[in-house]
């Protein structure tokens, strides 16, 4: 593991990166970052592997760490890759896995993400945990069918 290794930031490759960064802005309460991004030319295309690369964006400060906390990089490419070839990962590709948010109510923010343009993709449950704890968590989706899990924990 390489020492002093500090996590920095997730980044979100966007279909409309201000759209999407105000979403995050407004639901869950990220702080832009300045100044915003706009990069292009030789050393971001070497850098990327993406012939022609071009790309915009903000980082938001993710809420409950402070000032120096991690940020969601939310930057859109001037062109996409929906696929890529097999075993590989196209970095201008939309998507990844998901972010998870804890929030004091799991029904309420649910309630937040779908009257904000997000989407519904589970129910809110609560299981137990083998340390004894309850979550109540649901998944739901931002205005561009990015995965957010919300979560409280008992």
């Amino acid at each position: 593991m390489p020492r002093d290794a500090r996590y920095v930031h997730t980044n979100l490759i966007a279909r409309d990166w201000r759209a999407l960064a105000r979403f995050y802005e407004e639901v869950f309460g990220c702080v832009r970052v300045p100044p915003e991004r706009d990069y292009a030319g030789p050393a971001l295309e070497a850098g990327t592997g993406v012939a022609g690369a071009r790309l915009a964006g903000v980082h938001l400060r993710l809420p409950g760490h402070g000032d120096d906390g991690p940020t969601l990089e939310v930057f859109q490419y001037s062109e996409t890759s929906e696929a890529a070839p097999e075993g590989t990962r196209a970095v201008n590709r939309p998507g990844f896995g998901h972010l998870a948010f804890a929030v004091a109510s799991v029904p309420e923010a649910r309630a937040e993400v779908l009257a904000r343009g997000g989407g519904a993709v589970g129910k809110v449950v609560t299981l137990p945990t083998p340390a004894g704890d309850r979550v109540t968590w649901c998944y739901v989706t931002d205005p561009e069918g990015n995965a957010i899990e919300l979560q409280s924990w008992a």
